[in-house]
């Protein structure tokens, strides 16, 4: 995604009133008209723009976005497809991962991300699209992402052979150096979990979290939680209802066990 340019201000001259006080040695307060040789350059920083996206691309992102938010929200702000300015002179300096993680906060509502305000966000992720698929635009976007200073970036290409999808940077005392990755599989060193790639509802490879390098225990979306939380009431419900009938069957047949000795009982009476 391209970046903003800068906006000048047409305005020649530029004056401000500076208050200042000094109650400990003056007894009045002196009011200084402060001069500046030229008027302020008003950069601008645009929220969004209006870019391309396959439909599956749209749900990779969509997909991940979700877990991450379900998983971290509390205790994380959580970007998506948002730009991140990393160069408060140059608004031409930024980057929009498809996810980006800050940690260390819970999220909050927000346009963009200018890291002089928030901070650096720790982890980024990309999802390759045909618009930079090429190692000439990856380049570019890593050298990006190196000076924009994040610990974590992560690389998924839908379209890659199997056991290649999947490509990680760490830093590195103070360089951005690529892990190696075996069969699409990678510590997620910021979150404490682990990248895998896997199926997922429409999607034959997706890029997913989970708890175990297997990816047997995935980290579900908000939605999956809620089913899983429904399937596992209404397995209790099932279970509590089958206790009753089996309850109930038990106490008949002790009743007519009761009935059979009664009976059995009276004859011998």
């Amino acid at each position: 995604m391209g970046c903003p340019g800068r906006v000048p201000v047409s305005k020649l001259g530029y004056a401000l009133h500076v208050s200042s006080s000094s109650a400990a040695r003056q007894q009045h307060h002196h009011v200084q008209r402060a001069r500046y040789v030229r008027a302020p350059r008003v950069l601008h920083f645009p929220e969004s723009a209006t870019v391309p996206e396959t439909k599956r691309h749209l749900e990779l992102r969509t997909l991940l976005y979700q877990i991450v938010k379900y998983a971290f929200a509390d205790t994380s702000s959580i970007g998506c497809d948002q730009f991140v300015y990393f160069d408060a002179s140059d608004p031409a300096r930024c980057l929009a991962p498809d996810l980006f993680v800050r940690t260390g906060a819970p999220d909050t509502s927000f346009g963009s991300w200018k890291v002089w305000e928030r901070g650096t966000p720790q982890l980024a992720v990309e999802i390759v699209s045909e618009s930079d698929a090429s190692e000439t635009s990856w380049n570019e976007k890593l050298t990006r992402y190196h000076a924009l200073g994040v610990e974590e970036l992560v690389r998924f290409d839908p379209d890659a052979p199997e056991a290649s999808r999947l490509r990680v940077w760490a830093r590195v005392d103070g360089d951005l150096v690529e892990r190696v990755v075996d069969k699409d599989v990678a510590a997620c060193e910021v979150l404490g979990l682990w990248w895998v790639v896997c199926p997922a509802p429409g999607l034959e490879a997706a890029l997913r979290l989970a708890r175990d390098s297997d990816g047997t225990d995935l980290v579900p979306t908000g939605q999956e939680a809620e089913a899983k939380a429904r399937e596992a009431e209404a397995a209790a419900r099932q279970a509590e209802a089958a206790a009753r009938q089996a309850e109930a069957a038990a106490r008949q047949a002790a009743e007519r066990r009761i009935a059979e000795l009664e009976e059995e009982l009276r004859r011998r009476g």
